[in-house]
């Protein structure tokens, strides 16, 4: 069963995609700062990260770059409602390339089925 780690600072949010993807029959486990996810996905090793951008401390990106050094195989999906995060993704791409890693940045609202998509497209990716 594929294990993803939602993250977000709005434990409401966060709590909603963890229950679609519970549903789903996803390994799911939830953290609310990008500090905690780091902590987290040390011991739940995810098959997928799918985070928020915008979080106090460390923003998404930041923490997908720090999971991806340690967890390689990690998918990322990150995920935003905020138009500013497109030059944050611009600033930031360079940074995942120059690594050979990837990201997809996902609109909030993030729409179940929708989510369900990208994140079985993300796992046969990595098949």
């Amino acid at each position: 069963m594929p294990r993803i780690l939602v993250v977000d600072d709005e434990p409401g949010i966060a709590e909603s995609i963890e229950l679609i993807l519970r549903e789903s029959e996803y390994e799911v486990t939830k953290s609310y700062s990008g500090a905690e996810a780091l902590q987290v996905a040390a011991s739940f090793l995810p098959d997928v990260l799918l985070s928020d951008v915008l979080m106090p401390g460390m923003n998404g990106f930041e923490l997908a770059l720090a999971t991806k050094a340690v967890l390689p195989q990690c998918r990322v999906l990150l995920f935003s409602g905020q138009a500013a995060t497109l030059s944050m993704a611009l600033e930031y791409s360079s940074r995942f390339t120059a690594r050979g890693y990837h990201f997809e940045l996902l609109p909030k609202p993030l729409h179940p089925q929708s989510l369900l998509e990208k994140i079985q497209n993300s796992l046969t990716a990595a098949a």
